[in-house]
């Protein structure tokens, strides 16, 4: 049982350079000199303090983990599909760079690991930075001062109210403005095909992974000579499978089952040589090949109704297209079938979520794998994450929700939109501007075609 939390209020004083005449705005009232809090330290949270810093606004840096970048850790050892170009926000380079920092090759691929020795703890430990940030901050919950979700005279002119646990000890941080950088990362999707969690999952938690494993290095012994399921189509799922393939050929009598909802596994494959990011295309082109060479054992389309465990291994129950089927005498489940957001600390906020994608309503349309599956989106920014809470911002994965195509970039750009909103510099934050590569496919109604894509359209 866990002992009672210290209650204690914490004044938070700014701690980088403020501007020399305070944020003209009527309805901030005695808030304005308040911090602007940031849920979050990874990439896209600390490019949100970078930025706050270029404009001298005062900022708290709220995390969770031990140090910045504590999620990506968990999955260290996967090297991502985009350079580096993509993967550093410029307002952030200018601070490490300020500092002595040496930019790695642009071009090289980080592994997440690589992403957070090399960048965010350099960027955490500037001096802009440093003294802001407070890790071992579990933010419970965030409402406004003296205020429950229902109140709205003079609602605007209230501070935020942040609750947190921090070293078993409860705190309480005031704020001007909340930028949400919590990512979704964390919160995995069940193998059920439906989206619910059934106690007979949880139960098989002992044999299941929800992530990306260390296959290779400290999970190897788990996984050889095992019979293994990966469930999922997206990235994730292929690194997974490319990694067991590597173990197969080392241990042969590993096995490995690959189970989809899609109609055809070529779905899975992306844009293979035609996309614009190498080592994504060469994710699908790797699968492809393993798949046709038999090394992978493709089971789909399969909808996954129930998981048992029974006598040590695990039974998949699920739908194929024709009846129900059943497959056992698997040993090991890798679940790779996407990640949630977390809305429970946002009960006293009011928010504008899409009932589908769980995204940020107004980026729905232009992200629902449903109707749109290309690597590009339209550029946004503040105006289209703006909530009905006056000052208060979802941003990276989180404003993506359930659709799984989120880029850093994107993330990058965000916050580089509202920070400029929030400093006053208005006309900045209406210049949206986004780059990103080309997937090679596009893909409206789930009809996949290969690149032969106009000028007007997705890609």
């Amino acid at each position: 049982m866990r002992g009672k939390m210290k209650m204690e209020w914490i004044e938070v004083k700014p701690t980088c350079c403020q501007a020399e005449e305070e944020l003209k705005d009527t309805n901030k009232g005695e808030s304005k000199h308040l911090p602007v809090a940031i849920i979050g330290a990874g990439p896209v949270g600390l490019a949100a303090a970078a930025h706050l810093a270029r404009y001298d606004q005062p900022f708290i840096i709220l995390e969770s983990g031990s140090q910045v970048g504590a999620n990506i850790l968990t999955w260290g050892h996967v090297r991502v599909f985009s350079p580096w170009r993509y993967n550093i926000d410029e307002s952030a380079s200018k601070l490490l760079k300020k500092q002595g920092w040496i930019e790695p090759d642009l071009n090289d691929l980080p592994t997440g690991k690589d992403l957070v020795d090399q960048y965010l703890k350099p960027l955490a430990n500037t001096s802009e930075i440093k003294n802001s940030l407070f890790v071992n901050t579990k933010v419970l919950s965030i409402s406004r001062k003296n205020m429950d979700k229902m109140k709205t005279a003079n609602r605007e002119k209230q501070p935020f109210v942040i609750y947190a646990e921090q070293n078993r000890e409860f705190k309480q941080f005031e704020a001007r403005a909340v930028i949400d950088a919590t990512g979704t990362w964390g919160n995995p999707n069940p193998a059920n095909s439906n989206g619910i969690w059934l106690k007979e999952e949880k139960a098989i938690f002992n044999q299941t992974f929800y992530g990306i494993p260390d296959i290779l290095g400290v999970g190897k012994s788990r996984y050889l000579n095992k019979c293994v399921a990966v469930i999922g189509s997206g990235h994730s799922a292929i690194n997974s499978l490319l990694e067991l393939a590597k173990l197969k050929e080392e241990y042969p009598a590993t096995e490995i089952i690959w189970v989809l909802r899609k109609v055809r596994v070529e779905e899975a494959y992306g844009g293979e040589e035609l996309d614009a990011l190498e080592a994504r295309g060469d994710l699908g082109s790797r699968i492809h090949k393993l798949v046709d060479s038999g090394v992978v054992q493709v089971i789909t389309p399969f909808r996954i109704q129930n998981i048992k465990g029974k006598n040590g291994k695990i039974e998949l129950v699920g739908e194929t297209k024709d009846d129900l089927k059943t497959y056992s005498d698997i040993d090991e489940m890798i679940v790779n079938t996407g990640n949630r957001p977390d809305f429970s600390i946002l009960r006293e906020v009011r928010t504008s979520i899409d009932t589908a994608t769980e995204s940020v309503k107004a980026l729905a349309p232009l992200i629902d794998p449903n109707i749109h599956s290309c690597g590009t989106v339209r550029p946004h920014g503040e105006k289209e994450l703006r909530q009905p809470e006056k000052d208060f911002y979802i941003v990276g994965a989180k404003s993506y929700g359930r659709a799984p195509t989120f880029l850093m970039a994107t993330g990058y750009e965000q916050v580089r939109s509202v920070v400029a909103y929030l400093s006053g510099d208005y006309e900045a934050s209406e210049k949206v501007e986004l780059e990103l590569p080309e997937t090679g496919v596009c893909s409206t109604n789930q009809n996949v075609t290969k690149a032969s894509c106009s000028s007007n359209s997705c890609c």
